[in-house]
């Protein structure tokens, strides 16, 4: 539905979400037969998480709550494939699109293609997230507002200059090392805003969300319709 609709990623949020293994695995291969990309967030930053949510064909990797560039650079290691990496060998066929491929080559294309997305949602990561951008192999540093508001001590308010100035502060980084800025924001107006200001990788709400507004909306149109009756 996401890719019809012209979306280009989406994220499989291990973190907050309740999916199992076989979950991840069926929403990724699904997503595989689109162009849609699956990035999977994994729960926590573990070796385990990060090669499993891999081999179920995941695209690209989410890592939350970093704050630590050393600890960001091992966890790099754990989805990029030796010499670059340490990921242990589990491809399948239909990971490969059943085309195929030597060691090397599959080694290669999979080591440069596979996102790595770091999350920046504390004061401690914005004390060194320059540092963080510096990682290699890290492609994304993306902004967890909600997070990261609370952090600020202005939790929920998305627009607070204290916050603008954290968000640009990542940008900022994100620029000086060439890397993408990204953020995942709540509704169409700050996606605009941010777009705007630089950031590349946008995540915008939720299927729980969406699916709730479009309830939400149909049971107070069908209610006035009712009344008006």
């Amino acid at each position: 539905m996401f890719a019809a609709a012209g979306f280009d990623w989406i994220f499989i949020d291990t973190e907050h979400g309740g999916f199992t293994i076989e979950a991840v695995q069926d929403l990724v291969r699904t997503s595989l037969l689109t162009p849609i990309t699956p990035i999977v967030r994994v729960s926590d930053l573990q070796y385990t998480l990060v090669a499993r949510a891999l081999d179920q064909g995941a695209e690209g990797i989410l890592f939350p709550r970093v704050e630590d560039p050393e600890r960001l650079a091992e966890a790099v290691t754990w989805a990029k494939y030796p010499p670059v990496g340490i990921r242990g060998y589990g491809l399948m066929p239909q990971q490969l699109g059943y085309e195929a491929a030597t060691f090397s080559q599959a080694i290669e294309h999979i080591n440069r293609e596979t996102l790595i997305v770091s999350q920046v949602e504390t004061q401690r990561a914005l004390n060194c997230c320059d540092e963080m951008a510096a990682v290699p192999g890290v492609d994304v540093l993306l902004v967890g507002p909600a997070d990261l508001s609370i952090s600020l001590g202005v939790g929920g308010d998305f627009e607070n200059p204290k916050l603008t100035a954290a968000i640009e502060h990542v940008i900022e980084c994100c620029q000086r090392h060439g890397k993408w800025a990204g953020i995942q924001v709540r509704n169409q107006q700050l996606a605009e805003t941010w777009m705007k200001k630089g950031i590349q990788l946008i995540g915008c709400s939720n299927e729980a969300t969406l699916l709730w507004n479009a309830v939400k909306n149909l049971a107070g149109d069908l209610q006035v319709a009712r009344d008006d009756g």
